[in-house]
C-alpha cells in the first residue's frame, strides 16, 4: 500500500513580461509551484524588474523556501523565451534535499567567493549532493575561477552546473539573490541531492577553422600570440576580416560575436568568447582564460550547427537519467548564441528542447557564462549550452 503521506516529486516553471514586478512575480511564481510547496525556488529576472523588490516579493510569498537567482540577458522558460522578463523554477516533494548559500567576492575576482558558495554541499544531511548550482556575477575577474573554487570544496563526485549573470548586455553591473538578499561581485550556491539521477548535457555547435595552433604567450583572458604571431593577426587573417573590422573596436566586437576560440582539451572542446581586441599591442581578449601552452582552434558557426548543438546537449542531458522519463530541465545558454540565432532561432531552440524533453517544465536564462563539471578540473563555458535533466 501507497503512503498516504508521501508527496510526489516535481518540478515546475513559469515566466513572464507583466509590466509590473507584482503581476510578473505572481504569474510566473505561481505557474512554477502552484498551489505546492517547494523545497528550492530559483529566479532569473531581467533588470526591467528590480532585483531587490522580485527577491521580497518571492519571500513573502513563499516564506521560509530557499531562494537563488540572478539578473540575466534574456530568460527561458516553458512558455518560451523573453527579453526583459522573468522565469522561475521550482522543485518539491519527496527525493529532494536542498541546501543554499552566498559567497561574497570582489571586482577583482570570484575563487574565494565560489569556494564559500560551494560549502552548503557539507549542509546535506543525508549523502553527496546530485549537483551544485552556481549563478555568479558575469562582469567579476576570469570567471574559470568560479568552478576552480567551487571543485575544491564540492570535489570531484559531485557535478558543476550554471551560469553567470547578465544585465541585457548594458555589461555595466549584474546582481545575485540568496533569499531576500541581493548583492553583486557574488556567487550563490544550491546543492540539491535527489533520490533520482539528474542529467547534465553541454554541446556548442561552433566549427573548427583551419588546424590548431599553440598558444605562444598569454596574460589570463588576454592572448597575445599564436604560434608566435601577433594573435590579433592571425585572427583576422585567418577569417579574412573585411577593412571596417580590421581598424574599427566596435565592429571587431560584432564581427567576433559568431568567431570563438576553442581550448582543446583531451576529451572536449571548451569555447572562449572573444570579447575585444587590442589594435596597438595586437592582442585578443577573452572573456575567460586562455592558457599559454594550450593548443585552439578558431571556430564558427551558425544557426544550424547552433540547433544541432541544442539536440545534442539535450541528449546527453536524458540518457543520464538511466531510461527513466524526465520531470523538469534546467538550462543554461549563452546570450551570443541567442545573437547567433536571432528572433526565429530562438523560438525553434526552446521548441527543440520541449520536444526532446516531452514537454516537462523547463526554465532558464542567457548567461555571461556557463558551467558544466562533470569530470575533470575544468567546466567553464563561452558560447554554449548547458542543460540538466532531473528524473
Amino acid at each position: 500500500m501507497a503512503n498516504p503521506e508521501r508527496v510526489e516529486r516535481w518540478i515546475g516553471a513559469g515566466g513572464s513580461t507583466a509590466a509590473g514586478v507584482v503581476d510578473a512575480v505572481d504569474e510566473a511564481l505561481s505557474s512554477a509551484t502552484g498551489d505546492r510547496t517547494p523545497a528550492l525556488v530559483v529566479v532569473f529576472s531581467s533588470p526591467e524588474y528590480p532585483l531587490a523588490e522580485v527577491a521580497a516579493l518571492v519571500a513573502e510569498r513563499i516564506g521560509d523556501t530557499p531562494v537563488i537567482g540572478c539578473s540575466t540577458s534574456g530568460e527561458v522558460a516553458t512558455s518560451g523565451p523573453t527579453e526583459a522578463g522573468l522565469a522561475i523554477w521550482a522543485l518539491g516533494g519527496d527525493g529532494f534535499e536542498v541546501a543554499t548559500r552566498l559567497g561574497q567576492g570582489s571586482p577583482e575576482g570570484l575563487r574565494s567567493a565560489a569556494a564559500e558558495a560551494a560549502q552548503c554541499v557539507e549542509d546535506l544531511d543525508e549523502g553527496l549532493a546530485s549537483v551544485l548550482v552556481l549563478l555568479a556575477d558575469g562582469l567579476c575577474g576570469d570567471q574559470v575561477e568560479v568552478v576552480r573554487g567551487a571543485y575544491g570544496v564540492a570535489g570531484a563526485a559531485v557535478p558543476l552546473v550554471g551560469g553567470c549573470a547578465g544585465d541585457d548586455l548594458a555589461m555595466q553591473r549584474t546582481e545575485q539573490l540568496h533569499g531576500a538578499e541581493v548583492t553583486t561581485n557574488a556567487v550563490v550556491a544550491a546543492a540539491i541531492r535527489s533520490d533520482a539521477p539528474v542529467g547534465v548535457g553541454v554541446a556548442h555547435g561552433w566549427r573548427e577553422v583551419g588546424e590548431p595552433m599553440l598558444v605562444t604567450a598569454s596574460r589570463g583572458v588576454v592572448v597575445e600570440t599564436l604560434d608566435d604571431r601577433p594573435a590579433l593577426d592571425v585572427y583576422l587573417d585567418a577569417f579574412d576580416a573585411p577593412a571596417s573590422v580590421r581598424g574599427d573596436e566596435a565592429a571587431f566586437v560584432e564581427f567576433a560575436v559568431v568567431r570563438p576560440l576553442g581550448i582543446v582539451r583531451r576529451d572536449r572542446t571548451e569555447i572562449r568568447y572573444v570579447s575585444g581586441a587590442d589594435y596597438e599591442a595586437r592582442t585578443l581578449t577573452c572573456i575567460a582564460e586562455v592558457p599559454p601552452g594550450a593548443a585552439v582552434h578558431l571556430m564558427e558557426g551558425d544557426t544550424d550547427t547552433v540547433l544541432r548543438a541544442t539536440d545534442a546537449a539535450c541528449r546527453a542531458a536524458l540518457d543520464g537519467l538511466d531510461g527513466r522519463d524526465p520531470i523538469g530541465l534546467l538550462v543554461f545558454d549563452c546570450v551570443a548564441r541567442r545573437a547567433v540565432l536571432e528572433d526565429t532561432g530562438i523560438r525553434r531552440e526552446v521548441d527543440r528542447v520541449a520536444e526532446a524533453s516531452g514537454g516537462v517544465p523547463v526554465a532558464g536564462f542567457y548567461t555571461y557564462g556557463e558551467i558544466a563539471r562533470t569530470r575533470g578540473a575544468g567546466g567553464f563555458h563561452n558560447q554554449t549550452l548547458v542543460v540538466v535533466a532531473f528524473a
